[in-house]
């Protein structure tokens, strides 16, 4: 995909429905104040992406902060199986 397209907040604000439109062949329009981003705004296509990425975000734990039951879940892990 191509580099987001960058507008200025006052601009995008005032100018909505349009970059509305531009979403969908941007994909990514980041909305910037002082040459700053301050937010975005994604197509549809893209918003299914970041749910997609969301849902399978995993959490990092270090070692230190396995409790007990979090072990006992790891022992008793099936390897190569998904649970839910």
């Amino acid at each position: 995909m191509a580099d987001a397209l960058r507008v200025p907040a006052t601009k995008f604000s005032r100018s909505f429905a349009h970059y509305q439109d531009e979403a969908h062949s941007a994909g990514i329009i980041e909305v910037t104040s002082h040459d700053r981003v301050i937010g975005g705004y994604l197509s549809a296509k893209e918003l299914e992406n970041y749910r997609r990425l969301k849902r399978n975000e995993r959490e990092v734990v270090t070692f230190n902060e396995f409790d007990d039951d979090m072990l006992a879940d790891l022992k008793a892990a099936k390897w190569g199986t998904v649970s839910e």
